[in-house]
């Protein structure tokens, strides 16, 4: 039974990653950008013979996935990081006179601080670099060098960065998406017209072999995900551009209209043949919806999809509560008069998420981080193997805050090192250098192994292992500027990486293990306080424009957080023991409940932001409503914690029926209300769940 379980897992796995693999909207031009930005940068730093070309090499993909290149402030951030690194590094040294405690005193602070940046602010990319560059710089003092050639090396190693950074920028300057509200827009109609297409077929009693050419555009851009259109996003809001006719809230839409895409790819593929008058009946009301979506209306059809949290077991319950939830956002950004309900501009996203710097969890997560690389960075010297210094690298670009993440991760950079160090780089280091003898050879090979880097890198499940294939392969290919001869580094190479793996796994998996449907409840309570705190925020008072900064920094929070809560979904699958198919089944129903909570927020963020509907921050019902709204959801946000069952409370209890009825401000009370409701609802669900 458990060979023929791990048989079906590695199968699995294997559809997955051949999924993964598939080509999507532009993925090859992402790559091929790549490429030329990894050309230009090794021409470089082999003709200014720079150091640590690896890291350099590897930046160019940190850069171009973490943050958009396009944008010469956030690589000039990225740079600032890397120089406050090394002068911290070099103020160590100075400062101790180089004492070896110091040295270890300073790694367990400095990836402590970094571990808490990244689980506490909306950069965390800058705390993992700053991590990752110290102890990379730190790790150099230990090879008793010459003083003078170490402090080159640290600053070598900036202008290398620079190089990469610099390269990676012009490129997307040069070759980037000129018009990514346009291109993301059109990426959001190809979706919903392939939906629509699929369950008119459905609707229409189509036979098997057209509901299965009809499936396969649908489930093909559920296996693409979002990855891409989110990079789209971020680049309009890297650059605050115009959004064009985007809907408010794009973010959170992109992220219902993936779930929708996923529940409906595993209905079409689960229902080639069935047929009644009741499916065809509901399909062709998604299809009505979908298909009145794609010009972003709000379909007159919506009332007819009733929320019943309790019947939604089946795919297609799950299509039409994600649909439910989805139409009940506000649409039109420019009758609210405001383009950045479209795409917050990321200059306007506060540094540190509100409230996250001092809470347990953040402080948890610096401690484990710190102790891994601590206890790494000790044993490589103090058995005097400098070869195995990898085991603290991977402990700063694998770290993530869940059990059931963290093997994903774990998983991905063994794969990768496998894929991208032993098999391309030990294969070029055996077969092809010693037949390379001109600078067009490694061209050429840098530029396919960048590519398939790049390509993997670019899919929406194991892109992970793209980026470490790229990283292990220079790091044993780029050992110096001539080629290698040895095949020992790669070995202890592989070995540090083995080693970091191995104190990881004890150290988040067996000593302070926390498993990812934990982290998912804390990220949706997460969610639901910051609701509460909008609502408490929404009153009339003299300073409108710092009304407006706080209620877009709350904004921005439950954006990001229910997009990571998606993130975490999938890693669920990496769960294991005798309860993961309920951690998997409260996984989904948290993103649900995440997904209806987004919704309820953007309704109350874009009475916010309309100029003709100011009355409804000063009647004093609606004030009232808010008030007593905030003290139940921050209860929910409790309770979903703790599992305990909530108090169920009828609406009657929050507004007086006149106000539910009147022609102004009935049409709103009754939406906030019927979503408070939906809220309850997956609440109690969750109550008794793991």
């Amino acid at each position: 039974m458990v060979e023929t379980s791990l048989f079906g897992t590695i199968t699995s796995l294997k559809r997955k990653f051949w999924e993964d693999l598939q080509p999507t909207p532009g993925r090859l031009n992402s790559s091929l950008r790549i490429v030329l930005a990894t050309i230009i940068t090794l021409i470089l730093m082999l003709t200014w013979r720079m150091p640590s070309i690896y890291i350099g090499m590897y930046f160019i993909f940190l850069v171009g996935r973490d943050s958009p290149t396009i944008s010469f402030r956030t690589g000039l951030i990225s740079l600032l990081t890397v120089a406050i690194a090394i002068a911290v590094e070099l103020g160590v040294v100075i400062l101790s006179d180089n004492d070896p405690m110091a040295r270890v005193l300073s790694v367990a602070i400095v990836t402590f601080v970094a571990g808490v940046l990244v689980a506490s602010t909306n950069f965390p990319t800058l705390g993992s670099t700053w991590g990752l560059i110290f102890c990379t710089v730190i790790g150099n003092w230990e090879k008793h060098a010459p003083a003078d050639s170490l402090v080159k090396g640290s600053l070598w190693l900036l202008a290398t960065l620079s190089v990469a950074v610099g390269s990676a920028v012009l490129v997307e300057y040069l070759f980037g998406d000129r018009d990514p509200a346009k291109k993301l827009e059109a990426q959001r109609k190809i979706r919903y017209q392939a939906l629509e297409k699929m369950f008119t077929v459905y609707a229409q009693s189509g036979t098997p072999e057209e509901r299965s050419a009809a499936v396969l555009p649908v489930s093909r851009l559920a296996i693409a995900g979002t990855n891409g259109m989110l990079e789209l996003y971020n680049k309009i809001a890297e650059r605050d551009l115009d959004a064009g006719t985007l809907p408010p809230g794009t973010r959170l839409r992109l992220t219902m209209l993936s779930q929708i895409l996923d529940v409906s790819a595993a209905f079409g593929l689960q229902n080639t043949e069935e047929d009644s008058p009741e499916l065809r009946r509901r399909c062709a009301i998604i299809a009505e919806q979908c298909r009145e979506l794609i010009p972003v209306s709000i379909p007159k059809i919506e009332s007819r999809l009733q929320f019943m949290p309790e019947n939604c077991v089946t795919l297609l319950d799950r299509v039409e509560a994600a649909l439910h939830a989805l139409l009940t956002m506000p649409t039109d950004a420019a009758q609210l008069g405001n383009k950045e309900l479209v795409a917050m501009p990321v200059r306007k996203a506060p540094f540190f998420i509100p409230g996250a710097v001092g809470r347990s969890d953040t402080i948890a997560f610096g401690l484990k981080i710190s102790l891994c690389a601590t206890l790494c960075y000790v044993v490589y010297n103090a058995v005097d193997w400098p070869g195995i210094s990898t085991a603290v690298i991977t402990v700063i670009v694998t770290g993530l805050s869940s059990s059931g993440a963290i093997k994903q991760r774990l998983f991905f950079r063994l794969l990768g090192s496998i894929f991208g160090g032993l098999i391309l780089g030990l294969g070029a280091i055996s077969l092809l250098f010693p037949h390379m003898d001109s600078i067009t050879s490694l061209v050429i090979l840098i530029g396919f192994v960048a590519f398939i880097s790049a390509w993997t890198a670019g899919g929406p499940r194991f892109n992970y292992v793209g980026l470490q294939m790229a990283f292990s392969f220079y790091l044993v290919a780029f050992e110096d500027f001539s080629a290698p001869t040895e095949l020992a580094p790669a070995r202890d190479r592989l070995i540090g990486i083995l080693v970091a793996l191995l104190v990881m796994w004890f150290v988040f998996d067996q000593i302070w293990p926390v498993r990812t449907v934990t982290v998912m409840r804390q990220g949706l309570a997460g969610v639901l306080k910051t609701i509460a705190s909008f609502l408490r925020l929404i009153e009339p008072r003299p300073d409108q424009k710092d009304l407006l900064e706080q209620a877009d920094a709350l904004r921005d929070q439950v954006g990001k957080t229910v997009v990571a809560l998606r993130s975490m979904n999938d890693s669920v699958d990496y769960e294991f023991g005798v309860d993961r198919e309920r951690h998997v089944r409260t996984s989904e129903m948290i993103l649900r409940t995440s997904l209806t909570a987004g919704t309820l927020f953007w309704n109350q963020f874009a009475v916010l932001y309309s100029e003709e509907d100011k009355d409804f921050l000063t009647e004093p019902d609606l004030i009232e409503m808010r008030r007593r709204l905030a003290e139940y959801i921050d209860g929910l946000a409790e309770g979903v914690v703790k599992k305990t069952v909530p108090v169920t409370v009828p609406a009657n209890a929050f507004l007086a029926p006149a106000i539910l009825n009147d022609p102004r401000y009935g049409e709103y009370s009754r939406n906030t209300i019927a979503r408070f409701e939906e809220l309850q609802a997956f609440a109690l669900i969750l109550s008794h769940e793991v």
